[in-house]
């Protein structure tokens, strides 16, 4: 992407069709050999209009990430751009961007009305366009009978909502939102979880939010980023993510998995050597190396009383003893020793379980179409 000058220091890129970009950046604490690194080489792009989130655990990065898109953090190295522009040298009053933060953080002696303008005063936006402004996202966040309370007279739902009515009057390019549903009990934060996306809809601007909840980013986003230890892991859609994990940790991280490994046949590229003609494991896709490792989530594979049939390399199939037959209301998750190192977990539904009965010591067959599994980077 060719790069061109803007009046001033600043930088542009032409033909940028990214509301956010990362390129090449990190963040160190401290100096010298006692410097905490929490952000290394990040490369990501944010399209315009997405409802993005940054999905990991505790301590990966991801606040720092989201904190360095409102100024709030300054890179040690790398650049940050908004709309094709580099904003590192923007202080954060400058930035057309908001943030909600997980506390709210609303003033307490102002009523919801007070609260919302406040941002359009110190702007100095005329009274007739601020009264406008605030009626359209009082109406978008539903707060019409909630005009005139003050914060400790609100739920925390209605917080919430005047938190985004207040970020998202001032118009701005980029709404930021660090764990903000984190506080809310888990009914409430069902429920503001579908605000979130229609707000998002209906207003059209990009959303980045930082969650550690997988089902909460899943939910929400049109795309997910997922980090470890400061790194990108992959990024991608939900469904791609939890279909096609690129690394171990994705896996993992996003959903209940098996992971299943061995040697590659030195017969057949993409079939792992199990010692046995009877159970075979087919890979997606040929292995890069000697061995190889694919997730399998345990709602794809089929119960059998009797060996199946292989079809081809389209089908995998293991022979195992049901260890564990768990009941959880909407289906049974069933453990099953194999020939592998580690049990295998298979979702099941009534109809499978009570047609097959697979109470423990009992001797199953597993299948699962191979295509379904996803070969591993690592």
């Amino acid at each position: 992407m060719a790069m061109v000058m803007t009046s001033g220091s600043k930088k542009s890129y032409a033909g940028e069709q990214n509301a956010v970009r990362f390129r090449g950046v990190s963040k160190h604490f401290g100096k010298g050999a006692h410097a905490l690194t929490v952000i290394r080489d990040l490369n990501l792009t944010i399209g315009k209009g997405e409802f993005f989130s940054l999905l990991g655990p505790s301590g990966c990065g991801k606040t720092t990430a989201l904190r360095m898109i409102g100024g709030f953090e300054h890179p040690s190295e790398g650049d940050v751009l908004l709309d094709g522009e580099s904003i590192i040298a923007v202080p954060p009053y400058r930035r057309d961007v908001n943030m909600v933060f997980q506390s709210y953080s609303l003033f307490p002696h102002m009523d919801v009305y007070e609260n919302i303008e406040y941002g359009l005063r110190r702007k100095k936006v005329p009274r007739q366009e601020r009264r406008k402004r605030i009626a359209d996202v009082v109406a978008l966040a539903q707060l019409d009978d909630y005009v005139a309370r003050r914060p400790n007279q609100l739920s925390g739902g209605q917080q919430q909502r005047v938190a985004l009515a207040r970020a998202l009057v001032n118009q701005p390019k980029v709404l930021l939102l660090d764990e903000p549903l984190a506080a809310l009990d888990a009914k409430l934060r069902a429920s503001m979880q579908e605000e979130l996306r229609r707000i998002q809809r209906e207003v059209g601007i990009t959303f980045v939010f930082v969650t550690h909840d997988q089902q909460e980013a899943f939910a929400l986003s049109d795309r997910v980023a997922v980090m470890r230890a400061g790194r990108l892991e992959q990024a991608g859609t939900p469904v791609e993510l939890y279909n096609r994990p690129a690394t171990r940790f994705v896996a993992d991280f996003v959903g209940q998995s098996n992971f299943l490994s061995g040697p590659v046949s030195a017969a057949a590229s993409r079939l792992l050597d199990l010692g046995s003609e009877a159970d075979r494991i087919f890979l997606p896709s040929d292995a890069p190396g000697a061995t190889a490792t694919i997730v399998v989530r345990p709602e794809q594979i089929a119960l059998h009383a009797g060996q199946p049939e292989l079809k081809g390399e389209n089908l995998s199939r293991l022979s195992g003893v049901v260890s564990e037959n768990t009941f959880l209301g909407s289906k049974h998750v069933l453990k099953i020793r194999t020939c592998l190192p580690e049990p295998i977990l298979v979702e099941a539904g009534h109809d499978v379980v009570s047609a097959l009965s697979p109470a423990p010591g009992e001797t199953l067959w597993l299948s699962w179409r191979s295509g379904d599994g996803a070969l591993l980077a690592d």
